[in-house]
């Protein structure tokens, strides 16, 4: 799972561990005991958030405006579908 450093607590982390998932979070600077995460995972949380970002200039998306899951997800699709054409 990976976290933002706002999540990086000790219950959090256990909590994570405890439901059977790896948590990928780096420790703050002012932790005394320091543990390894794969940085190359942590990096690649970047290209998630900006991915909501893009979802949340899709307004019919982000409000939830469909009462159907089936018409939800397809407004989804179509919008990952422009923005993959778009780059």
């Amino acid at each position: 799972m990976i976290m933002g450093r706002a999540y990086e607590g000790d219950e959090t982390r256990q909590l994570v561990l405890d439901l059977g998932m790896v948590p990928v979070v780096p420790p703050k600077a002012n932790r005394l005991i320091k543990w390894d995460y794969d940085r190359a995972i942590y990096k690649r949380r970047n290209e998630v958030e900006r991915l909501f970002r893009k979802l949340k200039g899709y307004r019919r998306i982000f409000s939830r405006f469909e009462k159907l899951d089936v018409m939800y997800r397809a407004f989804l699709n179509f919008a990952l579908i422009v923005d993959m054409i778009k780059c």
